[in-house]
């Protein structure tokens, strides 16, 4: 994808995300559920968590395109590496791992992750706009740009800490609480809710893998060490 073409395309992408944000920030507080926000309000959920993720990666990509266009290469290059490692670690596991698994529960049982009582606070447009959307966008990056993914130990380091601070602030909002983010971790034992926790992140590992897969299929092998 040219470069012109490319710029166009992230900053389109950034401002979808950005949208979205502001929509889930500005639903009627009227009609929230309070059993669903409670404490840490909206920034308790992945799917929100990652929203913002999406966006200051599209913003990033966005500059890196910009620095090209104005041949700022120098700056370029160290703002595409943050962009690389964002997308490796973060943006395309992270994107993938919330849309498969929330679809998955949600056929399941849709009580789980999202109850029906969201249906009247949150548009049909924005549930798919957070749990849908999100995985064609990250598809469509690995096939719109490479992406030099780093060292396989320290992405997965990087992505193992990231998940530590996400499973830390859940635990931290039930201690406060004493209501779990999801109602599906009430129905585990502790140490059934430190296997699923475990589960899930050899999941998002096996994307993070994927992803790596997928760059290397398309644009061939390219990575970068710190």
């Amino acid at each position: 994808m040219e470069i012109s073409t490319l710029t166009m395309y992230h900053c389109l992408a950034f401002v979808w995300y950005f949208f979205v944000i502001y929509s889930i920030t500005h639903l009627r507080t009227e009609e929230r559920p309070s059993e669903v926000f409670l404490y840490g309000g909206q920034w308790k959920y992945l799917t929100v968590l990652n929203l913002v993720l999406q966006a200051v990666f599209y913003g990033v990509s966005f500059l890196a395109d910009v620095l090209r266009l104005i041949k700022k290469l120098r700056c370029a290059k160290c703002v595409i590496s943050s962009r690389d490692l964002l997308f490796s670690v973060l943006a395309f596991p992270v994107s993938t791992f919330v849309s498969i698994s929330f679809w998955t529960l949600y056929t399941y049982n849709r009580e789980l992750v999202y109850p029906k009582s969201l249906d009247g606070v949150i548009p049909l447009w924005l549930n798919h706009a957070m749990h849908t959307v999100v995985l064609p966008f990250a598809i469509l990056e690995i096939l719109a740009t490479p992406h030099r993914y780093p060292a396989k130990k320290k992405g997965l380091i990087l992505l193992g800490c990231a998940a530590f601070l996400y499973v830390s602030w859940v635990l931290w909002i039930y201690f406060v609480t004493g209501e779990w983010v999801y109602p599906l971790f009430a129905s585990f034992s502790p140490a059934g809710l430190g296997v699923f926790f475990v589960s899930n992140l050899a999941i998002i590992i096996c994307f993070y893998n994927f992803g790596e897969f997928l760059n290397r299929m398309i644009w061939g092998q390219s990575k970068f060490c710190f």
